[in-house]
C-alpha cells in the first residue's frame, strides 16, 4: 500500500511503524507536495501501522494542521493504538486535530 491515498478531496496518509525524526521530513514533503497540487479539504493520518512516535511526529502533525487551516481544511488522526493516543492527548493536539 502506498503511503498516500487520495479519496476525492481527502488525503489518507498511511504512516509507517515509526513516526520519528528519521521519517517525518519525507512524510512532510510528500504530503505538502500533494496538498499544493490537488484540491484537498481533509488530511487523515492513519496510525494503524504505527508503534512509535516522538515529538517530531507531533510537530509534523501541527505543521500540516496549520497548512490545512489556512486552506479552510482539517486534519484528522485515526486508528491509533493506546500509546499513540495517550501521547497525542497529552500533547494537547486534540484541541486542534480531530481524533477518529
Amino acid at each position: 500500500m502506498d503511503m498516500l491515498e487520495q479519496r476525492g478531496r481527502r488525503l489518507m496518509v498511511h504512516l509507517p511503524s515509526e513516526v520519528d525524526h528519521h521519517h517525518t521530513e519525507a512524510i512532510r514533503l510528500k504530503v505538502d507536495a500533494l496538498v499544493e497540487r490537488e484540491p484537498i479539504d481533509e488530511v487523515e493520518f492513519d496510525f494503524s501501522q504505527t508503534e512509535f512516535m516522538d515529538s517530531a511526529g507531533i510537530g509534523m502533525l501541527l505543521g500540516r494542521y496549520k497548512i490545512m487551516r489556512a486552506l479552510n481544511g482539517k486534519v484528522i488522526v485515526s486508528h491509533m493504538n493506546g500509546q499513540i493516543r495517550r501521547i497525542l492527548s497529552m500533547s494537547g493536539i486534540r484541541k486542534f486535530i480531530e481524533f477518529s
